[in-house]
């Protein structure tokens, strides 16, 4: 996996995933439990710390100005939109981004959905540039509100997380040209737009606690490594800071 140039937190998902199987397999006696080799082979021994990733809010209104001409690459324009998109509403993740449908729009202008990672309901209350990109792709959106799944060709959860993670390949891949024309020296993936939300309302003085309740952390140590429920009203002020 080294040579292949797999990095630690890659190698250290896919030995947790056979970890996980195995244990299976030893419970639906497929496998011995003699031969079980994660006993002694530990995979705590993979260095998974990670650099922390974000862009100062300098960089973002940098990023939201510069035009990306459509067509050069296929979705330059969506990648982009996607990226403002999470930073704008609370760092949602591409998955949860990918699954939205007019049905989490409530009172056209708030968001409500369900963290697929955690299960929480996370609501926000969605901004004019928010809405602007929604209703930008909603003549193409396919069921959705972005043209990412369609909902006449994915239709089994498998379908969909495949088509999921092809996307988001692409997305990432063009996240970094975009970078690269907007002078940010930063590998830049959709996590950068969750982590950078974060790290702006920190910088602007907001209670920690309204941060990782908008990002829908189980605990304020989630939160605290990334960088009783509050009013919506609160999290809404706080997300004025954002631009």
């Amino acid at each position: 996996l080294r040579s292949n140039g797999n990095k630690e937190t890659t190698i250290s998902l896919m030995f947790r995933t056979l970890r996980s199987t195995y244990n299976k397999a030893i419970k639906e006696r497929c496998a011995h439990l003699s031969d079980y080799p994660f006993q002694e082979y530990k995979i705590s021994k993979f260095d998974t710390s990670t650099q922390k990733r974000a862009i100062a809010k300098t960089d973002m209104l940098k990023f939201t100005e510069t035009s990306q001409p459509i067509g050069q690459k296929k979705y330059v324009e969506l990648s982009k939109d996607i990226f403002i998109f999470s930073y704008l509403c609370g760092g949602i993740n591409f998955t949860d981004i990918a699954n939205l449908t007019s049905k989490n729009i409530v009172d056209g202008k708030r968001l409500h959905y369900i963290r697929q990672k955690t299960g929480k309901l996370i609501k926000l209350g969605l901004s004019d540039a928010a809405l602007r990109i929604i209703e930008r792709y909603a003549p193409d959106s396919h069921g959705y509100l972005f043209p990412i799944l369609n909902v006449e060709v994915h239709k089994t959860a498998l379908q969909k997380q495949n088509r999921i993670h092809k996307i988001l390949s692409k997305v990432n891949s063009n996240l970094k040209l975009i970078a690269t024309q907007s002078g940010l020296d930063i590998n830049l993936t959709t996590y950068v737009a969750r982590h950078s939300f974060a790290t702006v309302l920190k910088k602007s003085g907001v209670n920690i606690a309204l941060i990782s309740e908008a990002l829908g952390h189980s605990d304020l140590a989630t939160t605290q490594i990334y960088l009783d429920s509050f009013d919506n009203e609160q999290i809404d002020d706080a997300m004025k800071n954002l631009l």
